[in-house]
């Protein structure tokens, strides 16, 4: 009888937890989730007949302000009762691009969010039903350190949870002067905003199982300033445990604007100081405490006055804590977490940023420079050069089989400031990690134009717009896309999740929509697959003659024929 009793009080007990599990999970507000600072209620949404649990908002860094302005994050404090996780949180402090107010093309980058300086919240995109030690993707984006947001419609996560079988997350992280003051102490460090990185890091490794997800499966991507921050925590031995594999996409720590020079650095800092009305003469303690006093907005509203060369006046510094050593010193030693990558880039990577000030570029014109604009916006994407070194990229890159094009200036600094800004800082990059062995390096090169694209159709595939196809985007009709381009979206979205899960991007399964032709990248072949809706297609030696010419030439040209530029000290590329 003991034995039969048993029996129905344990048929019992897991029937009440079951039942009572079911209720927690499924309330009628939204399902729970608990973690380790206390319970969460997201959302339920609805993708394309899948569901899919968001947990939006949620805060894993105490908020940055007063004495912890400028400093790195420390942990968000538990909360008692139930986190209401149902709506994106604030964005964390910048200015909004205002240079083409209402265009498409440029608002769908602006905040989309109050902007504030509590700021340090992650979000959470699960499917259902709940997965069991699923892999997870934490997406990173870019802004050039100034800029950016996690809750832009083209970063949402919903459409990969639900068709990958992932948990995706993604975490806001400060930008700018808030993010990258960097004065050479502790009060100021420099490197805060990756910092919070690395805090949204440990909080998913800590808490993803909560959600379904695997701590030991998580994969970190990214783009543009994304793209180089995930390098960074491939560099950076603070980071090396958290995260499994290493997507970047147009960018990495070579990128000669995502690292500055100490000096620099300072320089920049104690400018800003000054601009916000801060006296420098003192102690320098004395002069952060002054910056804590002032608005957050006056911040923001001042970074841009000690603007200088290398483009974006905050960047990641070398501090000896989070940043130990210079990333190419890393990159020739394999001091760095020695993992499979995938790297690649858009097909016109630089017109983007020519449409802000470069000589004769315009949105609403062709673009049909002269050749005198055609140096002018040499100098200007590449500071700090002499003549002679202006001439020599004059020459690299003018189409000499078709010099008679009206558009072959335009074309050539597109070209131009695309290998030096994103390209070849990727590539490199990528190739170095490519000679760790037994570790899978692939490359890509994306170059379809979606058909709601909000340029002008000449500016190509821009930088950024691969994004929409990662996500997903045009698999959701509501967005305007063809059903090609759902397909398209579909097979990239495969790619990107099977890379993360397994380390290899192509076909897994008889029914994966991925195509199984993408080789991995080989220092003899240099393969890299072309991402077109019309087919994907295998090809050798991306951009390999332009990025030698950066690499192994133009460096070593402007030192030999002028005075030690600060192009020099910005220009990181070597050969690696």
């Amino acid at each position: 009888m003991s034995a039969i009793r048993d029996y129905w009080i344990l048929v019992l007990l897991v029937n009440l937890t079951v039942h009572t599990w079911t209720a927690v999970a499924q309330s009628n507000n939204g399902p729970i989730v608990t973690t380790l600072q206390g319970r969460l209620q997201g959302k339920v949404l609805d993708v394309g007949g899948r569901t899919v649990n968001a947990f939006l908002g949620i805060p894993y860094g105490a908020p940055p302000v007063g004495p912890r302005r400028f400093k790195p994050p420390i942990a968000a404090e538990p909360w008692n009762g139930i986190y209401n996780a149902s709506s994106y949180p604030n964005t964390c402090m910048q200015l909004p691009d205002t240079t083409f107010p209402g265009y498409k093309g440029a608002e769908m980058w602006n905040p989309n969010t109050h902007v504030s300086e509590d700021c340090l919240y992650l979000n959470v995109w699960q499917p259902s039903p709940v997965p069991v030690g699923a892999t997870v993707m934490v997406w990173i984006y870019g802004g050039g350190f100034m800029s950016g947001t996690a809750s832009l419609d083209v970063y949402d996560g919903r459409y990969i949870a639900a068709t990958q079988g992932v948990i995706v997350a993604s975490m806001n992280y400060r930008t700018g002067a808030m993010g990258f003051l960097s004065l050479g102490n502790s009060e100021a460090p420099g490197n805060a905003g990756l910092m919070d990185q690395n805090l949204a890091l440990t909080w998913i490794k800590e808490n993803v199982a909560s959600f379904g997800g695997a701590p030991n499966k998580v994969s970190i991507f990214g783009e543009s300033a994304g793209a180089a921050s995930v390098s960074y925590h491939l560099l950076s031995p603070m980071s090396k445990n958290l995260f499994q594999r290493a997507i970047m996409e147009s960018a990495s720590a070579l990128s000669p604007w995502a690292l500055l020079p100490d000096a620099e650095a300072h320089r920049r800092g104690v400018e800003l100081a000054k601009a916000v009305g801060c006296s420098t003469d003192s102690d320098i303690e004395e002069t952060i405490e002054c910056m804590r006093g002032v608005p957050a907005l006056t911040i923001s509203e001042n970074e841009w006055v000690v603007w200088g060369l290398c483009q974006f006046p905050f960047a990641p510094v070398v501090d000896g804590n989070f940043i130990r050593e210079h990333p190419t010193v890393s990159l020739q030693t394999g001091n760095l977490k020695q993992t499979d990558v995938m790297v690649g880039f858009n097909n016109d990577e630089g017109v983007y940023f020519l449409l802000y000030g470069a000589p004769g570029f315009s949105k609403d014109t062709q673009s049909l420079i002269t050749r005198e604009q055609y140096l002018e916006g040499i100098k200007m994407s590449v500071m700090g050069i002499n003549d002679i070194s202006v001439d020599a990229l004059s020459f690299q890159y003018i189409d000499w089989v078709n010099f008679d094009q009206p558009s072959m200036y335009r074309d050539a600094i597109d070209n131009l400031s695309g290998d030096y800004n994103f390209i070849c800082p990727a590539l490199s990059f990528g190739k170095a990690m490519a000679s760790f062995m037994g570790r899978n390096t692939y490359q890509y090169k994306f170059v379809h134009q979606a058909s709601n694209f909000p340029w002008p159709k000449w500016t190509g595939v821009m930088h950024g717009y691969e994004c929409e196809f990662v996500f997903g985007l045009p698999t959701d009709q509501k967005n305007n896309y063809t059903q090609e381009e759902a397909v398209f979206a579909t097979q990239m979205m495969t790619y990107w999740a099977n890379f993360a899960k397994t380390g290899n991007p192509n076909k897994q399964t008889l029914e994966d929509p991925a195509p199984d032709v993408w080789q991995p990248y080989t220092e003899e072949g240099q393969e890299y697959l072309i991402l077109d809706v019309g087919g994907n297609r295998m090809a050798n030696g991306p951009r390999s003659k332009s990025c030698a010419f950066w690499d192994n030439y133009l460096w070593e040209l402007d030192r030999k024929t002028g005075t030690r530029s600060f192009f020099l000290l910005c220009y990181i590329l070597r050969t690696v």
